[in-house]
């Protein structure tokens, strides 16, 4: 996804509904504050500059990919139903199943 595409979606209730809660009682899911991480990164280096990247940002973005890599094969249905919590959580993280 995009940068605006995932500030977009992050924008919606649905996004906030998907996930686990962060223990800080903030209310925000943890991969909602992923995909606000994830937006921070993508446009601090809009090229993908690999020598860009701060360490914390590699960190994260591994996260992301073992995240993703780990639902993806876990979770089939993702794919195919958009209201499934699977599906919402990957594209709080970034990831829209539907997109090639």
């Amino acid at each position: 996804m995009s940068p605006s595409e995932l500030e977009d979606w992050l924008k919606e209730e649905q996004s906030a509904s998907s996930g686990w809660s962060k223990d800080d009682g903030s209310g925000e899911t943890i991969g909602h504050e992923s995909g606000r991480k994830i937006i921070d990164i993508l446009k601090k280096n809009p090229n993908k500059d690999p020598d860009q990247y701060e360490e914390e940002d590699l960190q994260h973005m591994r996260k992301v990919v073992s995240y993703c890599k780990r639902h993806l094969a876990q979770e089939e249905k993702a794919k195919q139903n958009t209201d499934s919590k699977s599906y919402k959580s990957l594209k709080n993280w970034g990831h829209d199943p539907l997109k090639n």
